[in-house]
């Protein structure tokens, strides 16, 4: 009976690593084909990854996309920091609860919803100051940081409960300024936590695309818009390439993210 539930378990991973990975790797092989074919494989060949690298407009779409990820991922880390500092120093249960459920709101309410509501925002205030043009880099750069905040925040609140305060405490007695104090104290036990909290950061903004459809403007345009723009008429080989190559960024990264949280708790099993 074991010997048929793990036979089971293990038919049902493998089913599921197919329905998830097998679309990927079709992309990834025709991205190689050498001709505008999407369902017969005719040869080996990089022309499309070279046809990629030639496409101006995709390339400029792939450099904002890059640029507005690095910047979430930044800011997204900073505020998250102080705001998961300064709710695990809170005294007010209260308080730390109600703001803990407001940090998971953007993380379970809808993608659509969530773009809807803040275009409309965005819409607002630039009629209050009169800017017709107000969507752009900071309306997605303020969108991208929203719902990627919380991620931050949650990466980094349970590294700070494994703290232990009373080296902190020393630190201040034995004359040491707070900011010095966080930085050669708390910091290090909570890096681990914000590597993973900036990596997801700049992951969600990377592959973003609902609440980037409803909060960016003409002037800048995110990678998968322009894909999506691309729907419209008959999509080239080349894009297979373009998604490749985030795809294989995003897995190196995860893959990083993955042995640096492994060297963190090998670190601490040793101490």
């Amino acid at each position: 009976m074991k010997k048929t539930s793990s036979a089971f378990s293990k038919f049902y991973m493998v089913l599921i690593f197919i329905f998830l990975y097998a679309p990927i790797a079709v992309m990834t092989v025709f991205s190689f084909n050498s001709s505008t074919s999407t369902y017969t494989f005719d040869g080996l060949s990089l022309y499309w990854w070279k046809e990629m690298f030639n496409d101006t407009s995709a390339m400029q779409s792939l450099k904002n996309t890059l640029i507005l990820a690095v910047c979430t991922a930044v800011l997204a880390s900073i505020i998250g920091i102080l705001a998961a500092v300064g709710l695990f120093l809170s005294k007010n249960k209260l308080y730390k609860r109600a703001m803990m459920t407001a940090t998971n709101i953007p993380m379970m309410n809808p993608e659509i919803v969530t773009g809807i509501s803040m275009m409309l925002l965005f819409v607002f205030a630039g009629a209050l100051i009169k800017q017709s043009d107000v969507l752009g880099f900071w309306t997605l750069l303020i969108a991208h940081i929203t719902f990627a905040l919380p991620y931050v925040i949650l990466n980094v609140m349970p590294k700070l409960r494994q703290l232990d305060m009373n080296i902190y405490e020393a630190a201040l007695d034995l004359g040491c300024k707070p900011f010095k104090a966080f930085m050669k104290v708390v910091l290090p036990e909570i890096v681990s936590g914000i590597i993973t909290g900036c990596v997801m950061s700049f992951t969600l903004s990377l592959d973003d695309f609902i609440i980037s459809y409803f909060t960016n403007g003409p002037s800048f345009q995110t990678l998968p818009i322009y894909i999506f723009s691309l729907t419209k008429k008959r999509v080239k080989p080349d894009m297979f390439a373009l998604s490749t190559l985030m795809f294989l960024v995003i897995l190196v990264l995860l893959v990083l993210m993955n042995i640096s949280q492994s060297r963190a708790d090998k670190k601490k099993e040793v101490r």
